[in-house]
């Protein structure tokens, strides 16, 4: 049994990769997620935040709504799952420190973590799609190129984006350089 395949609840599963262009009705489908996810955890949830593509307006993606949730423990399935569950996500990954929960129709995943740094990569790589219009492009055209292959299970499709997003994320990292001053940059022409 390969590593993957203990942390998935119910096996691999092979489902084609599809990429769509970015719908403006994601953000909506997120602040309703939100909501239900809000209401059913309370004050557990100590951040919900919308993650992936679906949350980088302009971005190619699969149409799947990815949604954060900041825990004080996520490997104290006992303090939010049931409540999960309750609401109508079914658990899918158990591993250590994350836990990923989906919707039955597969176009949500409740990503739970804790507050620290496998959060804060998310966000960041997030923030710095929204505002580098170079390496947004980068991220779509790969997608599209790796949605075009057969995959035995979408992590396979994910662990082949990582290279890439290893890229993103450190250019997300590198300090900003300021322009000179009286150059042409810094008086804004």
């Amino acid at each position: 049994m390969t590593d993957l395949e203990r942390v998935l609840i119910g096996g691999r599963e092979k489902r084609p990769i599809v990429i769509v262009d970015y719908d403006p009705a994601w953000p909506a489908r997120y602040r309703a997620e939100r909501a239900r996810i809000a209401g059913a955890l309370g004050s557990v949830a100590r951040r919900i935040e919308h993650i992936g593509s679906t949350a980088v307006p302009g971005l190619a993606a699969k149409p799947i709504v990815d949604v954060l949730v900041v825990v004080e423990d996520p490997d104290d399935d006992a303090a939010f799952v049931p409540a999960l569950e309750a609401a109508g996500y079914a658990l899918r990954v158990r591993e250590p420190g994350h836990r990923m929960l989906r919707t039955p129709g597969l176009d949500v995943h409740v990503h739970v973590w804790a507050d620290g740094e496998e959060a804060a990569r998310y966000l960041r790589l997030r923030d710095r799609l929204r505002a580098s219009a170079e390496d947004r492009a980068a991220y779509a055209a790969l997608k599209r190129e790796l949605a075009a292959r057969e995959w035995e299970d979408m992590n396979d499709y994910a662990a082949a984006k990582g290279p890439l997003i290893e890229a993103i994320m450190r250019r997300a990292a590198a300090p900003r350089t300021a322009a000179p001053r009286g150059s042409a940059a810094s008086r804004g022409g």
